[in-house]
């Protein structure tokens, strides 16, 4: 009897050791996305989420877990506990809120209309884009931002921000609404975008990001806490500093 008991307290023990051991894992949800989560040339992810993640899970004893995701089912896949949040320039939307817990806002960002170099120069306002065709990804701000700003546009969805800049560059679509953030890191002279520039002196909606959890999470009030103490210790400083976006930085 002793023995089974014995057994008994040393699967309680280890069932509870697995269990602490996953609770301090993070799994976030992520898209490739280059200034905010992508991966250097050694193929570790990098990025001022990515990073910001990183100090964030550590100052909670957490392990951060990057794991990419469909963006377009990023609710689902929240949802279904597949993922812990959505951590990856996710913006801030009324719509979103019915659906997902938002951690206070640290990014500010808007869209931009990227388009071939050669072509910059014809298109100065809005009404110079008539029978232009738009991508942008699919259920995100920039999909929301064409259909607002350019309703009677040809418009194509597609599964990631990054093949946006695919299609403008392969000459298969005229113009591409992406984040600003995500457009300034990768478009212009030294990125493999040289091609591609930014439409200047268009403006399209402003939005700001912030970390995703689900509803009645008890993470948000903790995260809250951690954007607060970044923003007053330097940390964000120093991360927006690195990653070029120090100037959107909500402060």
């Amino acid at each position: 009897m002793k023995r089974i008991i014995a057994i008994l307290l040393a699967l309680v023990c280890v069932a509870a050791l697995v269990s602490c051991k996953k609770s301090e894992k993070m799994v976030i949800g992520i898209t490739e996305y280059e200034p905010m989560n992508y991966k250097d040339s050694s193929g570790k992810w990098i990025g001022f989420d990515t990073e910001f993640a990183e100090a964030a899970c550590k100052k909670l004893g957490r392990t951060p877990e990057f794991k990419v995701i469909d963006w377009e089912t990023k609710e689902i896949e929240l949802k279904a506990g597949n993922i812990d949040c959505i951590w990856n320039g996710l913006t801030v939307t009324e719509e979103r809120r019915e659906n997902m817990a938002f951690t206070s806002s640290y990014l500010i960002n808007e869209q931009a209309i990227v388009v071939k170099a050669e072509n910059a120069a014809k298109y100065t306002d809005k009404a110079s884009f008539a029978g232009a065709s738009f991508v942008a990804e699919s259920e995100s701000a920039g999909q929301t931002a064409v259909e607002s700003d350019f309703p009677d546009a040809k418009f194509t969805a597609v599964e990631s921000q990054a093949m946006t800049l695919l299609e403008v560059k392969a000459g298969t679509a005229d113009a591409a609404v992406i984040d600003v953030t995500m457009a300034r890191a990768m478009t212009g002279a030294g990125t493999d975008y040289a091609d591609l520039v930014i439409v200047t002196g268009i403006s399209l909606t402003n939005e700001e990001y912030a970390i995703g959890f689900k509803i009645g999470s008890e993470d948000v009030a903790k995260f809250n806490d951690i954007i607060k103490t970044f923003r007053s210790d330097g940390t964000l400083s120093k991360l927006a500093e690195k990653y070029g976006v120090a100037d959107l930085l909500i402060k």
